[in-house]
Formats: C-alpha cells, sequence, structure tokens
C-alpha cells in the first residue's frame, strides 16, 4: 500500500471512529450517564480524533 492509500484508509477510519464515538455520547448522554466512565472515554476519544482532524486541517491535507 503506497503512502496516500495507506493516508485515505486511515482517515477513513479515524472519521468513521469519530462518529461513532459521537453516536455512543449522545446515546449516553439520553440516558443521562454523562458521568459515567464510559462517557468520559468516549468524550476524550472524540476530543482526540477532533484533534488529529484538526492537524490535518492546519496542513491543508482536509478542505
Amino acid at each position: 500500500m503506497d503512502r496516500l492509500k495507506a493516508f485515505e484508509a486511515m482517515l477513513a477510519d479515524i472519521r468513521k471512529q469519530e462518529e461513532y464515538e459521537k453516536e455512543q455520547i449522545d446515546r449516553l448522554k439520553a440516558e443521562g450517564r454523562e458521568k459515567t466512565a464510559s462517557y468520559r472515554q468516549y468524550f476524550g476519544n472524540r476530543l482526540f480524533y477532533r484533534k488529529i482532524m484538526d492537524k490535518y486541517r492546519e496542513y491543508g491535507l482536509l478542505d
């Protein structure tokens, strides 16, 4: 796999995981479970993925 294909695969995976984390956060929030360890873990993960995406934008790799 060349570098561009590897980047595109990683980007797709990050976007998919970021969406999954958002869905889990929304579900836990709807259940009133904002103070659980699971909620906090998903929230932390989502911040991490968002930071990666921001870095890609900073370098002009994303729109």
